[in-house]
């Protein structure tokens, strides 16, 4: 599996890579194969270890041919398009897009198939998005509205947009909340000019736990049953994040929707670097056989050791996370190149560039290194351009380009 993306450089721009001369190729730095320890590299750096991403796309390609499920994962997670390549050699049937500027994005990539997990209202991106659809991309899009069907009908050109109805649930975000709203704008689609039914969606991912996520896949499906006459020979069911993507399995596999053939897409995207944090604690491998193993690391350099017990560190908001979590200390490494484990240690609070750590039973000093996990990859890939991705002695054997 590469990683590697042709044609694009590093410089001085690159955050976490030193690069102080002329602009060096993607390509011919991973092939370097720099120690992260020693290397052309300053702190802090996120990096993210290979074995770990491979098992994690491994993982979830297995879960998705055992239950019968096509996978869509999402990419606004990495926004990285050799993680896209890796995810559909696996086996993906698309990548999920949660904004137009991301389905933009992910035409230039080549991405065979694309499903915006959203409404779109935009008649820019809309009209742009009615002529790939006519010069044959394969897309579908939400509705959750009699706004959201006229809009998309009017940017529709010589072919329709494929649109899925959206179901959603009481303090969730979008979504139909009831079925008759449901079926007025299935109703809706069915009717309008441009636009075509294929089939209903939802997501579970906001819910509490797995009772309520549970409860609202079945509805989910009982819905669809209900609107089974307005839909098409060929349906497509899809939800799933990666807190419950047991329960769409469970809720949502199988042959359900008699005089139809169904697909029903999962769309989990987190799972790819998975976490030492929120997905640590609801990843439904903690119910059901299998296995996620976090990816990605931040290292970070002890500046300062002010007072008793207390660290500061060179990273901080810009750096890492903070949304569903802290960074989590997980490893020091000290001046002279020995690693322990940071037993003890734990971060308290966040600034721009700095962290304040509990020293623990670690008596960290300037210049000792900390390898800190992170807690919600979806707010941590999108803070570099650039992620190494290193072996597990860490030697950079790849290098990870991301889009936002």
């Amino acid at each position: 599996m590469s990683l590697t993306i042709p044609g694009e450089h590093l410089d001085w721009r690159t955050k976490g890579l030193w690069v102080p001369g002329p602009p060096v190729p993607l390509e011919e730095f991973a092939a370097a194969r720099h120690p992260l320890f020693g290397g052309p590299f300053t702190w802090p750096v996120m990096v993210a270890r290979q074995s770990a991403l491979e098992h994690n796309i491994d993982a979830l390609a297995a879960f998705c041919r055992e239950h019968g499920l096509a996978f869509a994962p999402h990419g606004k997670t990495s926004m990285a398009p050799s993680l896209f390549q890796a995810q559909l050699d696996a086996g993906a049937w698309g990548i999920t897009a949660a904004t137009a500027n991301q389905v933009l994005a992910y035409r230039t990539f080549g991405v065979p198939r694309i499903l915006l997990a959203n409404e779109l209202l935009d008649p820019t991106a809309l009209r742009w998005l009615g002529g790939e659809v006519d010069r044959g991309m394969e897309f579908l899009l939400y509705a959750d509205s009699a706004e959201g069907v006229a809009a998309i009908s009017a940017a529709a050109g010589e072919r329709p947009f494929r649109v899925l109805v959206e179901l959603g649930h009481g303090n969730g975000r979008t979504g139909c909340r009831t079925v008759e709203e449901l079926a007025a704008v299935a109703r809706a689609v069915a009717d309008a000019p441009g636009t075509e039914l294929a089939g209903v969606a939802g997501y579970e991912g906001g819910l509490p736990d797995v009772a309520s996520a549970g409860a609202y896949l079945g509805a989910l499906r009982e819905a669809t049953v209900e609107l089974s006459p307005l839909l098409p020979r060929d349906v497509v069911v899809t939800a799933g994040g990666s807190a419950y993507f047991d329960q769409v399995a469970e809720k949502l596999a199988g042959d359900w929707l008699p005089g139809h053939d169904l697909t029903v897409v999962l769309r989990s995207g987190a799972y790819v670097s998975h976490d030492d944090g929120i997905y640590t604690e609801r990843t439904p491998f903690n119910r059901v056989p299998g296995s996620l193993d976090a990816a990605l690391e931040i290292w970070a350099q002890v500046t300062s050791v002010p007072e008793p017990g207390l660290a500061i560190v060179g990273m901080g908001k810009r750096e890492a996370p903070y949304d569903a979590g802290l960074p989590v200390p997980l490893r020091i490494r000290k001046a002279a190149g020995t690693t322990a484990p940071a037993h003890g240690m734990r971060v308290t609070d966040t600034n721009d560039h700095h962290a304040y750590v509990a020293a623990g039973d670690a008596s960290p000093r300037p210049g000792d290194l900390i390898c800190f996990g992170i807690s919600h990859p979806c707010t941590a890939f999108d803070k570099w351009q650039v992620i190494p991705v290193v072996d597990d002695d860490h030697t950079v054997v790849d290098l990870i380009r991301t889009y936002f």
